[in-house]
């Protein structure tokens, strides 16, 4: 095996180590790299093909993250035992690393390249995906593929005391107020270009707020962004290092030739700019998307059939010509943009499309739903409310083992004008959903205040730019119609921007085409006075602070602007959920009452469920126990609520009192009655009937049966004796024991039994007759019962066994020797053998 070599390094401000090692791990890759923090490694390999691919229009680019559950020390949860398709947290960070890798290759490569990060090992303190990203850019300047230059990536977290945490853990990330993703590379001058940022408030960002913790506004984005420029030059610096040991080791690191693939000639493009340029100025200034579109694709046919036989010795000639006309319209789009401050449809920079806002645009049968629109941008958001046992659970390397609040994003084919096939999620929409879900978290209540799981989806039914923007302003509409009492409304923009000349034009509220032909995607989402979401992506070498500044300041009026349509459809959230939607209550309970207000095989809960109709889950967190319930009404909330509640805290009854109470159970001694919620006592066979001696219980009772009862006697360890208040409830008008009313003999199963157990069963007591039937608690019942003196009239005072020798006695006549040896105690017992 070859020796590693590696590079550490200390990350400053913490007493964290980043390290780098190559040449032991995948040597037929074209770079390898381990990258590790803490017990967090991955392995990371960068590989290219020979030839680039065939009609290729743009760079082919694919990151993987392969998530291996033996990383954490688990077996996958699913059925075949082994990892499927990648997470979202996996896609998410293939996109996290995709975005600021791609503008460092040139412009004409076109060979297929894959980056693959393979999860060895996740600790559940240091995050995976900046391990990884960090280590794509090392596994790639080691290559020999045309990669520019390196990259390095930094989260950083803002404390609830104003400072920005470097490579934040997940319990540093929890409790701080945002946590944001920083990307860049070195420029000639030595200054940190950002590339990508990718960023979002925490869960309880807005209880840190309230409780007097800074808020993240523009200006504490703009000083985190500068703060991470140290950690990124640092993590560079390492990657050069190693690179110089690898060459040092091995001798320079091999080039690759690739071969240089240009969408179309320099000739070409001079024609068609000569013949198309006026034809597309005009194209490009209509307003309308679905017109320009249609203009753009004549105009470009006929420009194809006018030049086409002028470069018949090309084999793709037409292909050319088309990539040459879409690059003429890239060209008259930012020459307008930066020469005359006018864009595709006629707005200003800094003008926002008009907008329309829409809460409860689907009535009664959603629980909640917003329509949001931005010039052709349209997006349908719907709330649906939830048990929290509805809550995702997540088998992945993230120590989040379960999603309370769940936001998905669908991007239809129709929504472009356009028909095509619907496969499920893309990469792009998770990652559209993720960041649009990750605008509206903070403002979530938490699920002591509002113990229900939440889920938003966003039906992009038009797209013009901006639909995941869209999708954070439609989500608060909804949510506030759905009753969720959100803190604030939260808006979403995206920005854009065009460098040309040497200057830098910010765009506001951009549309399709200016995304796909500007420099930046820039994404800001917040409430009135605090951001709770940004994403950055850039096509050029990086951003000047002053611009990012700008954009900023920029990216906020246009928040203000739109927030306030969005209050005019709906200022705060709605007094109560939904008609629709279930009412729910949640409170906790000591652990060790659990099993109480499950009962034995569940019949406790089900059985309220069952009388009051609503639905309850109890759970707990191995230190204490929660129990939600949901209904229809707040009536047969507040009913459930009651019964379980007593059941934690009975009510203790009171001697001599009566009660009406429901017959639970029925044992050969006696009657179960329900008297109080948890509280049982018994009424015994020999209360039963009057002077009507009784051979079994159902005689005269029923599971289910209410019935009137008196509390006789509560004895020290609890138990409680019951006599019927009215004894002709209960058989006791039939007759006396001798008479026609009475039993004259057993029914036949009940002589059966006697016959089948002979005198042996004669000599038990109460309660291991219950032992024996199977029912515990009623023998510890029973037993108590039996042995305590009852208060009400006087009866005969015998043990069980003696009551049941009596009965059997009377129908069988003498039992024998082994019955008056009984009848002398415990003591010197004997059987038959």
């Amino acid at each position: 095996m070859a020796e590693a070599i590696s590079v550490s390094g200390p990350i400053a401000g913490t007493d964290k180590t980043i390290t780098f090692e190559t040449g032991v791990l995948a040597g037929l890759a074209n770079g390898a790299v381990t990258s590790r923090i803490g017990d967090t490694q991955v392995l990371v390999t960068a590989t290219a093909s020979n030839r680039p691919r065939d009609g290729a229009s743009f760079f082919p680019l694919t990151v993987d993250i392969e998530e291996r559950m033996y990383a954490v020390g688990r077996i996958p949860g699913s059925f075949f035992r082994r990892e499927g398709r990648a997470s979202d947290d996996a896609i998410l960070t293939c996109r996290l690393i995709d975005r600021p890798l791609r503008p460092n290759f040139p412009s004409d490569y076109r060979h297929d390249t894959h980056i693959v990060g393979t999860i060895l090992g996740a600790d559940h303190v240091n995050p995976y995906d900046i391990v990884a990203l960090n280590g794509a850019s090392a596994a790639l300047w080691l290559s020999g593929i045309p990669f520019e230059c390196p990259i390095a990536g930094v989260r950083i977290a803002y404390s609830v005391d104003g400072e920005w945490i470097p490579f934040a853990t997940h319990e540093e990330s929890d409790a701080a107020t945002f946590e944001m993703v920083v990307a860049g590379r070195q420029l000639d001058s030595g200054d940190i270009a950002v590339m990508m940022v990718e960023a979002g408030g925490t869960e309880r960002a807005f209880e840190y707020y309230a409780d007097g913790a800074p808020k993240v506004t523009e200006e504490v984005l703009a000083s985190g962004l500068e703060a991470s420029k140290q950690w990124i030059d640092d993590i560079i610096e390492m990657q050069k290092s190693l690179r110089r040991l690898v060459e040092e080791q091995s001798g320079p690191i091999s080039l690759m030739k690739y071969v240089s693939s240009k969408d179309c000639s320099d000739e070409v493009l001079d024609r068609v700019r000569e013949v198309a340029a006026d034809r597309m100025r005009e194209v490009m200034a209509i307003a309308d998307k679905a017109e320009r579109e249609a203009a753009q694709s004549e105009t470009s046919s006929a420009v194809v059939d006018e030049v086409a036989e002028e470069f018949a010795d090309l084999d793709d000639a037409k292909d050319q010509i088309r990539e040459a006309v879409r690059s003429l319209s890239k060209e008259i789009v930012r020459e307008r943009i930066v020469a005359d401050g006018f864009r595709i449809d006629g707005r200003a920079t800094d003008e926002v499309r008009p907008l329309s806002s829409v809460a409860g645009y689907l009535g009664r049968t959603a629980h909640g739903s917003g329509l949001f629109q931005r010039g052709e941008t349209q997006v349908l958001n719907v709330t649906t409310l939830a048990m929290t046992r509805m809550e995702q659970i997540v088998d992945t390397l993230n120590p989040q083992d379960r999603r309370r609040f769940m936001h998905h994003y669908n991007f239809p084919p129709f929504s472009t004008g356009e028909a095509g096939f619907m496969r499920g999620p893309k990469r792009r929409e998770i990652g559209h959903g993720a960041l649009a879900g990750r605008a509206i978290f903070p403002v979530i209540p938490s699920k002591d205040d509002f113990p229900y799981a939440i889920r938003l989806v966003s039906d992009v039914l038009s797209s013009n730019g901006s639909t995941s923007m869209g999708s954070v302003c439609a989500s608060s509409l909804s949510l506030m119609d759905a009753g969720v009492p959100i803190v604030d409304h939260v808006a979403g923009v995206a920005m854009g921007l065009v460098h040309a000349d040497g200057k830098y034009v910010t765009l506001t509220d951009i549309l399709g085409a200016e995304d796909a032909f500007g420099d930046m995607d820039f994404k800001v989402a917040g409430t009135e006075d605090a951001i709770t979401a940004l994403q950055l992506d850039t096509k050029i070498d990086g951003i000047p602070a002053e611009v990012l500044a700008q954009a900023l300041s920029q990216a906020r009026q246009a928040r203000l602007q739109i927030l306030e349509v969005m209050r005019a459809a709906i200022a705060e959230p709605r007094p109560d959920v939904g008609e629709t939607a279930p009412k729910i209550t949640s409170f906790e309970i000591p652990i060790d009452k659990i099993a109480e207000v499950i009962g034995p095989r569940g019949k406790v809960i089900n059985s309220i469920q069952e009388e009051t109709g609503a639905d309850i889950n109890v759970d707990d967190d191995g230190t204490v126990g929660t129990v939600s319930i949901g209904a229809a009404n707040r009536e047969v909330v507040a009913e459930a609520e009651r019964q379980i509640r007593l059941i934690v805290n009975p009510p203790t009854p009171d001697v001599g009192t009566a009660y009406e109470g429901r017959v639970v159970n029925i044992t050969k001694f006696g009657a179960f009655v329900n008297v109080l919620p948890g509280t049982d006592g018994l009424l015994h066979i020999s209360k039963l009937g009057g002077k009507r001696r009784l051979n079994e219980v159902t005689e005269v009772l029923e599971l289910g049966d209410v019935v009137s009862v008196i509390v006789e006697e509560i004895d020290p360890n609890g138990k409680i004796s019951l006599s019927p208040a009215d004894p002709t409830q209960v058989g006791g008008a039939e007759g006396d024991a001798d008479g026609a009313g009475g039993a004259a003999r057993a029914p036949r199963h009940a002589r059966d039994r006697v016959r089948d157990n002979g005198t042996r069963r004669s000599r038990m007591s109460a309660a291991a007759v219950a032992a024996a039937d199977g029912d515990a608690s009623s023998a510890a019942d029973a037993n108590a019962a039996s042995t305590s003196s009852p208060r009400g009239p006087a009866r005969e005072d015998m043990s069980f066994s003696e009551h049941f020798e009596r009965i059997a006695r009377d129908v069988y006549g003498d039992l024998g020797p082994e019955s008056e040896q009984s009848a002398r105690g415990p003591g010197r017992r004997r059987g038959r053998r």
